[in-house]
């Protein structure tokens, strides 16, 4: 969607093969530049490699899309891999704001997206660290939201429920699928777009919308398990993580 505005990027991910083939069809496709940059977002030098890799360019706009997500019960799950969800979902988003943040109030326009989930809104089984940092995601970007505003700055929280993405269907059970009311990825970014400026969350999705409104009549507890429920009927014979 932003190439598609015209806007040059800058694109970040482990791999750098399929970094460099998303860049080469961007290119391709909207005339745009594109600055493929490998780089891992749980590295403990994280800050300092995404400050060289933005060096000397004007950026406008930050989007914080990566998430690592462990499926499975908490004593299960190494804690290795908790520690990994921690810092590619809360460390790395925190970061890269904070090397952003500053150059967008120097231009006193510009934007920032957080990417969160249905997931924070409540504890969950089999995702009770992903969870936590999603609820830290939204109220981080709120937050945000509140400080910049006043400096021509727009920060938004997007609320995503489950999305079509290669992981989704790779983890998830074809015939349980359509459990998940999963949405489009691109009709996500729309909204995500659409809403930035506007207030400082936006649930994506009217479906999700709607649940959101219904859960939101129970009661903690009957909340957490409702959830914990959905996500155990349809993962409960999974351990896969991102």
């Amino acid at each position: 969607m932003l190439g598609e505005r015209g806007l040059n990027l800058v694109t970040l991910a482990r791999r750098a093969d399929v970094l460099e083939e998303d860049a080469k069809m961007l290119r391709r496709r909207h005339r745009i530049e594109v600055r493929p940059v490998a780089l891992d977002l749980a590295a403990p030098d994280l800050g300092i490699r995404f400050a060289r890799a933005i060096d000397g360019l004007d950026v406008g706009m930050l989007v914080y899309n990566a998430a690592y997500s462990p499926i499975g019960e908490f004593t299960d799950v190494p804690v290795d891999e908790h520690v990994r969800t921690l810092d590619v979902n809360c460390r790395g988003p925190m970061l890269l704001a904070q090397h952003v943040a500053p150059r967008l109030v120097a231009r006193r326009r510009g934007g920032i997206i957080l990417m969160s989930s249905m997931s924070g809104f409540q504890g969950s089984a089999l995702l009770a660290t992903y969870a936590a940092t999603k609820a830290f995601n939204t109220t981080f970007a709120e937050g945000l939201w509140i400080e910049l505003a006043p400096k021509g700055v727009d920060a938004l929280c997007c609320v995503a429920g489950a999305v079509s993405t290669p992981r989704f269907n790779r983890v998830t059970p074809e015939g349980k699928r359509g459990k998940a009311f999963p949405m489009r990825p691109d009709a996500v970014v729309r909204e995500a777009l659409s809403a930035l400026g506007r207030k400082p969350t936006h649930i994506a999705g009217r479906v999700n919308r709607l649940g959101s409104l219904f859960t939101g009549l129970m009661t903690r507890k009957r909340r957490v398990e409702f959830f914990s429920g959905v996500t155990r009927d349809i993962y409960s014979d999974a351990r896969v993580s991102k």
